[in-house]
C-alpha cells in the first residue's frame, strides 16, 4: 500500500490537467480529496481510482530515482492570422495533445485569439520531442 498525498499541484501536473481543473473535480467530488488546513490532499489509491490505472510512484521530491526529465516551454506568436485558422489551428493542437497514450509524459497546449490584431498566441509545454512534433504541425497547417 502506497501512503503517498498528492498536492493538487502535483496531480495536475501528473495528469497534464490546470489546477483549477484539478480543484473543479474535488470540489464536485469526482476525485476523492482530504482537506488538510487550507490545501486539499489526494491519496495514491484515489488518484488510481480516478484514472483507472496504475499511476507510477515519485520519490519524495520528484521523478523516480535515475529517471532523466527534460521539457520544453514554447510560445508561438503568430500574426496576420484569421479566426478560421486560429480555430483550426488550435483544434489540431489540443486535440493531438489530448488523443495520447496511456505512458505518454503530459503535454499542455494554451492558445489564445485576439481578432483586433488578428494575433495568435500559443503556449506548448511538454518532452521536446513532442514539442517539435507539434510546431511541425503547426508550421504545417501555416504554410498551406
Amino acid at each position: 500500500m502506497n501512503d503517498r498525498l498528492y498536492s493538487v499541484e502535483q496531480v495536475a501536473e501528473r495528469l497534464g490537467l490546470h489546477v483549477r481543473t484539478v480543484r473543479n473535480y474535488v470540489r464536485d467530488g469526482r476525485l476523492a480529496a482530504v482537506r488538510i488546513g487550507k490545501q486539499y490532499r489526494i491519496a495514491h489509491e484515489d488518484l488510481e481510482a480516478f484514472t483507472g490505472r496504475p499511476v507510477p510512484s515519485a520519490g519524495p521530491g520528484g521523478p523516480a530515482e535515475g529517471k532523466r526529465h527534460s521539457e520544453v516551454s514554447s510560445i508561438v506568436e503568430i500574426d496576420a492570422v484569421d479566426r478560421r485558422t486560429a480555430d483550426r489551428l488550435s483544434t489540431l493542437l489540443t486535440s493531438s495533445a489530448a488523443h495520447r497514450g496511456p505512458g505518454d509524459r503530459p503535454l499542455r497546449i494554451e492558445t489564445a485569439y485576439a481578432p483586433e490584431r488578428a494575433r495568435m498566441k500559443v503556449i506548448i509545454i511538454g518532452g521536446p520531442g513532442d514539442t517539435a512534433q507539434l510546431l511541425a504541425y503547426l508550421e504545417g497547417v501555416l504554410d498551406s
